[in-house]
């Protein structure tokens, strides 16, 4: 697989990397352990090297399930996870990214993920109670410890990017960004540019809609599954929102691709420094995945794209009114 540059600061990995959420947490009950360790290793196998994780999935099971996968092959791959939430009984009770808070989950995480270095530790939401400085100024001893590598933020604004950055550089930005969510290209994107910094879209495939497999008729365990309580989910929204998965299926016909391709190369035409994270618990729909980076978009492909996506209006806001009431604005 091909190799980019997440940014300027030394980050190189696999063109596309694995989301490992869902192994454990999110989307349904979680596969067993065996399942999981052997498609984060046949990822790996096909040429992936960048791995997300975090504590909050599960929470704490995903690391343990990511470490022992990449224990045989640590020093070839690049393990990401995340730190930021306030986790009691299991459960994300809100948000804790004070300076003590992180130095432990860093060495939480370190015990799960079987290693002695974490390559970007991301902090997973901001935290309105803490400055970004005293965030980035954690992170900074703990890179000087020699326990992280990349100090990386999750759904953060340009400006809380800035400042984080003004104190210790930030290698890399993660927020969910794909063909029917744009906003990062409001302002996050120039800024990740400007200051040379990697940007990592999670859910790049819209939660699995833009697979083109969702449809009316899917339905989604309020229990176990975070998309039962998303607007985009819901039936309306649904029906309404099949018109995006048209547009990247006349494309997908003429490549003689998936629209899950097609949804990932569109993705990766976008910026050089780009790194989406699709994630899945088969085997099968983790190579197609990987096959998107043999999909070549023609500027013709994208305009067309873009000049379908101007047409419609995507219904729903992409997550529940809890989930965006953690992202920084």
């Amino acid at each position: 697989m091909k190799i980019r540059k997440l940014g300027n600061n030394g980050l190189e990995v696999s063109a596309l990397g694995f989301g490992c959420m869902n192994m454990s947490f999110g989307y349904g009950p979680g596969v067993d352990k065996k399942q999981a360790i052997e498609v984060i290793r046949g990822a790996y196998e096909q040429g992936v090297t960048l791995f997300d994780t975090a504590e909050a999935y599960g929470p704490f099971s995903n690391e343990e399930i990511v470490g022992e996968a990449l224990a045989p092959v640590r020093d070839k791959v690049i393990i990401a996870s995340k730190y930021g939430f306030k986790i009691e009984n299991n459960n994300i009770v809100g948000l804790n990214s004070h300076p003590e808070h992180i130095k432990k989950v860093a060495e939480d995480s370190l015990k799960r993920l079987k290693t002695d270095v974490i390559d970007v530790f991301y902090q997973h939401r901001v935290d309105p109670n803490v400055p970004i400085e005293e965030v980035a100024g954690a992170i900074q001893e703990l890179i000087k410890e020699g326990k992280v590598k990349h100090f990386g933020l999750s759904e953060a604004s340009s400006n809380t990017i800035k400042r984080a950055h003004s104190v210790h550089p930030v290698s890399v930005v993660q927020s969910e960004y794909s063909v029917w969510t744009r906003d990062p290209e409001e302002s996050v994107l120039k800024t990740c540019e400007e200051l040379g910094i990697g940007f990592v879209p999670w859910s790049p495939l819209g939660q699995g809609f833009l697979t083109g497999k969702i449809d009316v008729n899917s339905t989604f365990d309020p229990l176990k599954d975070l998309r039962a309580s998303f607007p985009r989910f819901k039936q309306d929204a649904m029906i309404a929102n099949q018109n995006i998965i048209e547009i990247l299926g006349k494309i997908a016909k003429d490549k003689n691709a998936t629209t899950a391709q097609i949804a990932l190369a569109w993705l990766l035409a976008q910026k050089p420094y780009i790194v989406p994270i699709p994630g899945t618990r088969n085997m099968d729909r983790m190579i197609e995945n990987i096959g998107a980076t043999d999909v070549n978009l023609t500027q013709s492909d994208l305009n067309k794209i873009e000049e379908g996506y101007s047409k419609i209006k995507i219904v729903g806001e992409r997550l529940s009114p809890e989930h965006m009431s953690f992202i920084d604005k």
